[in-house]
Formats: C-alpha cells, structure tokens, sequence
C-alpha cells in the first residue's frame, strides 16, 4: 500500500511549489510512495485526494496492494492525460506539476492543448525525498551492513592473476548470495593504471602485485540503496600511491567531521578539497565530495559539490568519497554513506579504512 507520510510529503511540495496537483510517472518515486512502479501506473496527488491512474493489466495487483490511493481505470493505450484532465477540472484543480525528466515533448503539447496549466518540477523533486525517516534510514543502514560483508567475502578471494571482470563476478555473487535485490548501479572495479579512472568499468585486466585494486559498488535492499568504494593493494604499494592514500583517507575524515546540521554543502567539498589541494593533487580531484543516499537512482539530494547552496539537516543521508587520480599511476577513493544525526554525523558503512595490503596469493 501507499505511503500515507510520503504522500503527505509531496502534498508539502505542492504547498511550497504553488500548485494545485502533481503527475508522478517516474519509477524512483512510486518507488518512493511504495504504490505500483509499473510504466502504466501513474499517480496523481491533490491537497484531499491520491489517484492511481491504471491499465487493466495492473488492476488485479492494486486490488491487492493497493488501499491508500483511489483507482482510476482506463483502457490499456488510451490517453492517460485526458483522465487526468477530467480529474483536475472536477476537483477544481488547474496548476499541475509534472517530473521535467519524465514528460516527452510531445505529452508536454499535447498536454498544454488540452488546457492544463502545466509546471515542470526539477530540483523540487528530489526535494521532497532528501530527509529520510526512521524507516529509510534503517534500510540504508541494513544495505550498508550487507555492503560491508560482501567487500569482506570477496577480499577472501582476491588474488594476484584474478581479472576485474571476475572481482565484478564475485561482488554481484555475493550480493545476491546475501539478500540484495540488485546492485544500485555499474560495478566499477580497476586495478594499477585504471584505478585513476573515477568510473572505470571492469575489463579483463589481471591484477599485478604491488597494484591497487579500486572496487566501487552498492546494492539494494528493501528498495534503499547502499555506495561504497574501497582500495585494497595486493602486496606493498609504490610509495607515491602510498602517500596518495593517506592524503585521501584524510580529507575523507575532515569531510565527515565538516557534516553537521547547518552546514552548507558547498563549504563541506571545500574543506575536504583543500586537504587534497594542499597537497598538490588539487587537480586530481575532478569530481564533487558526494551525493544524496536514499531511493533515487543516481538522483538524490543533497549534492555536496561546488556552488551546492544546500543547508544539511537531521536525517540526511550522503556519501563522503574524495578521490585523487593520477594517469598513469593509479587513483585512490574512500567513500563511506553518511547520515546526519544528533547534531553531527555518522558513517553507515563499518569497513576498515586504513591502508590495508593482501597477502601476495596466486590463483
């Protein structure tokens, strides 16, 4: 069934958007509503009222999941937006906010000739998910935990000749083995040279002694997502990428110690930046500190990146991941999922992360 709470917060949004209703199509969000995700399952919020809006080949399953939103049917292919017209002019409705990456040009016209005031929501959206409740939180947590074991069953089988592609095998089996629904996103594993690749995908490249191994990776549980990277060194590492990991390892920690409630996300990149600026890897580091955790596929908020005006607050939930990439040599990330919490904040993932060399073993 619905979310009662999370619809409120979209009810909220309305509020502060100053529209009447809001067309949600994305799957992120019906996720978010816990409704029906399906392509033919839309969902349309007022101030009083929630519709699922539905083909018949979703009917039986929202018979049975579905008690908080009212449904509407219509005939597989018709036109959805004629529904949602007749709705919005019998509930007097007539500002309608729709996801802008979610309405095609096309829909968008067509929309408009039907007479619907329409208004394109954008940051508005990940808005409405970027503080997280009891609930959300104990599902990041509980994927942050089964991350944490995942990275230890496959560092027991890291060994010198193994390929990328086959560290990427093994965190997916593993994954599964332990009750994810899925990874969040792409494994990035690389290894010597091609950890400086921020997201770099496996080849069928063998690990070398000496080398960092780079393993990127989170999974899904309970529809709440995990991100965590780690660098392992098989063997002793080269001074240089040595020295990078200290540098790395501790502008992740002033990161961390720089989320608090009030604090601005912009000013949180920065001090982490300037630890690896002083260090002279400044233009090493090419890509924001980190980015919301929750429900959204690689859309969640808050973003902690230059220019990010966003003020933390209590239930935030982001990653921490500074890198610095060298070409040629390597590239080093710590990434760690962070919730704000008690007027500070507190990493999710336990992994170890001072540097941590494995046992020079052949497969």
């Amino acid at each position: 069934m619905a979310d009662v709470c999370h619809i409120e917060r979209v009810r909220s949004q309305l509020i502060a958007s100053g529209i009447d209703a809001m067309l949600i199509k994305s799957g992120t969000m019906k996720k978010y509503l816990r409704t029906l995700t399906g392509s033919g399952c839309k969902v349309l919020v007022t101030l009083e009222r929630a519709f699922l809006i539905l083909d018949g080949r979703y009917v039986i399953e929202a018979r049975e999941r579905e008690h908080d939103l009212e449904f509407i049917e219509h005939a597989q292919g018709a036109d959805y937006l004629m529904v949602v017209q007749k709705l919005l002019n019998d509930l007097g409705a007539s500002v309608l906010g729709v996801e802008a990456d979610q309405m095609s040009v096309g829909e968008y016209l067509y929309a408009r000739d039907l007479g619907i005031d329409l208004v394109l929501l954008d940051d508005e959206i990940p808005l409405i998910r970027i503080i997280k409740d009891g609930e959300e939180i104990a599902a990041v947590e509980r994927a942050c935990r089964i991350t944490d074991e995942i990275y230890e069953d496959v560092l027991a089988e890291l060994h010198l000749g193994m390929t990328e592609c086959e560290i990427s095998a093994l965190l997916h089996y593993h994954a599964l083995r332990r009750g994810a629904q899925r990874m969040s996103f792409d494994v990035i594993v690389g290894s010597g040279p091609r950890s400086a690749l921020p997201h770099g995908r496996p080849t069928m490249r063998a690990v070398r002694e000496h080398e960092a191994v780079l393993m990127d990776f989170g999974i899904q549980y309970d529809g709440y997502q995990s991100d965590m990277t780690r660098v392992v060194f098989i063997g002793e590492p080269d001074p240089e990428m040595r020295r990078i990991y200290d540098v790395v390892l501790e502008a992740h920690l002033v990161g961390i110690a720089s989320m608090r409630p009030g604090a601005v996300a912009e000013d949180v990149d920065a001090a982490a930046r300037a630890v690896i600026e002083d260090a002279g890897y400044g233009g090493c580091f090419t890509h924001g500190l980190g980015h919301g955790i929750g429900i959204g596929d690689g859309n969640e908020w808050p973003l902690l990146r230059p220019g990010s005006r966003t003020v933390l607050e209590e239930g935030m939930i982001m990653s921490c991941e500074p890198g610095v990439y060298v070409e040629g040599l390597g590239g080093v990330r710590i990434e760690d999922d962070v919730l704000v919490e008690h007027g500070g904040a507190r990493p999710l993932n336990a992994s170890p992360k001072a540097l941590r060399i494995i046992d020079v073993k052949k497969g």
